[in-house]
């Protein structure tokens, strides 16, 4: 039998013996059922045994044959706001990269800011961070827009995996990489996931808005993003220090680029509406997925993308399929009354805790367990719900623990070579050794998760984020 064989049957045995034994006491059989395929779906979304698509497919038919769920119920994702928010997120970064928009704001800040090598740094992060709130996937952005900059910079030094890596390439890798997950971290449409948190939450009672994750994050990210830099450039120091070539060779890129298109200024009109519409979206009422609707639609009719462009966005359909089947399961789990019973028996196991010594366990319990994880969505599927139901049973006031664990969901994605879409294609580069590699995920994890918590922690008790738990 082949590895991938091993793997499917080990999902398939643990799904199969969870469905054979009898429910604990107060769990239906239908939630336990429910929870066994369940298992077995996060199981092959770790282990990767299928395609994600492959896969919720195969678990849909499962649910509906046993009817253990209805076909309405089991497919009830696909009609979920949030799982269309994130396509047509993912539709309207294809203008970034169709219009060349996306390198055109790399080269630029890096024509300001390369005078040297960490300026490039900042350019690259700030790069991330422009894009960041328009292009939900990390992996299209962080991989399809600042990584094919970042290394044909380091070439233009000389710096190859083979040759000089610690020049200027491994570090301006390693830079990007962990700026992905904080920009990731600090818009609701930054990260394919983050809709997720959003949706589990508000299964939960706890409204999330654009607005609100944007406000909450802005000062520790900016702060991340600020300090990261300058924390890599003391432990990983580039031996290049002085780069004045730098603004030459992005000066030469821009020349090859020309003038801004005609479709560049439409997309960067885009750009700004969406930012506005979804700032002001609690005032004037009309809610992110129609935002974004709106936007893609205008991009549309301005001839800035075309149907092809729409129907050949792999990556959006793909998300829609598991995202849409996870969004269902997990509701449906909820409804049963499945994700109650569970939150009840941990929260009677931590009741002795004050919620801010629990909560910071969990936290921190959330944020290491990536470790065993390949993926943000399979770590946010399978944990994110207990943990959140968990914290707030033990008094965490619940916006604060929403946003805290839905921040983490994106943080922990920097600590591993494989845990999180940008990941592969940053360590495959071959800049940064395997052991490198691990230990600057482990000391960045850490300036990540005081700031977040400490500075952070001020900055949500100013913000009224605390408020529950001060009365």
């Amino acid at each position: 039998m082949s590895n991938k064989q091993i793997l499917a049957l080990l999902c398939a045995v643990a799904g199969g013996v969870l469905w054979s034994l009898n429910p604990p006491s107060g769990v239906d059989i239908r939630a336990w059922h429910l929870f066994a395929v369940f298992v077995f779906t996060i199981l092959g979304l770790i282990t990767k045994f299928i395609p994600m698509g492959t896969l919720v497919f195969v678990s849909m038919a499962i649910l509906t044959l046993t009817n253990t769920l209805t076909f309405s119920e089991t497919f009830a994702g696909f009609a979920n706001e949030t799982v269309w928010l994130i396509v047509f997120a993912f539709f309207i970064a294809r203008g970034f990269i169709k219009t060349g928009l996306g390198k055109r704001v790399s080269y630029q800040l890096m024509a300001i800011l390369g005078k040297n090598t960490l300026g490039m740094a900042y350019g690259m992060t700030f790069t991330d961070l422009i894009l960041a709130p328009a292009i939900p996937s990390a992996t299209a952005r962080s991989g399809g827009i600042i990584y094919p900059v970042v290394t044909a910079l380091a070439k233009s030094f000389n710096s190859t995996p083979q040759s000089n890596p610690y020049s200027i390439g491994a570090y301006l890798i390693q830079v990007s990489f962990q700026a992905s997950a904080v920009t990731s971290a600090m818009f609701l449409t930054s990260m394919a996931g983050n809709p997720m948190v959003q949706e589990f939450a508000k299964g939960v009672g706890i409204s999330i808005t654009w607005g609100s994750w944007a406000l909450a994050a802005i000062v520790p990210g900016m702060i991340s993003l600020l300090l990261i830099p300058l924390l890599l450039y003391k432990l990983y120091p580039p031996e290049i220090k002085h780069t004045p070539e730098a603004k030459s060779f992005a000066k030469e890129h821009l020349k090859t680029l020309g003038p801004i298109s005609k479709q560049e200024k439409v997309m960067i009109i885009a750009f700004v509406a969406l930012i506005t519409l979804w700032v002001l979206a609690p005032f004037i009422k009309v809610g992110a997925t129609v935002t974004a609707l709106l936007g893609l639609v205008f991009l549309l009719l301005t001839n800035v993308l075309s149907w092809d462009d729409i129907l050949n966005e792999k990556g959006a359909w793909d998300t829609m399929v598991w995202f849409a089947a996870l969004v269902a399961m997990a509701a449906a789990l909820n409804k049963l009354g499945f994700m109650s019973w569970f939150s009840e028996v941990i929260v009677d196991n931590v009741s002795g805790f004050n919620w801010i010594s629990g909560f910071t366990i969990i936290s921190l319990v959330y944020f290491y367990t990536h470790y065993l994880f390949a993926s943000n969505v399979a770590h946010i599927t399978a944990m994110y719900p207990p943990f959140l139901l968990v914290s707030v049973g033990i008094g965490t006031p619940p916006a604060l623990a929403a946003l805290v664990l839905g921040f983490f969901s994106s943080l922990f994605g920097a600590l591993t070579p494989y845990g999180s879409g940008p990941a592969p294609i940053f360590y495959g580069s071959g800049y940064v050794k395997s052991s490198e590699w691990w230990k600057l995920g482990l000391y960045t994890s850490i300036l990540n998760i005081v700031i977040w918590i400490l500075i952070g922690g001020l900055w949500w008790y100013s913000i009224g984020l605390l408020d529950v738990a001060t009365k």
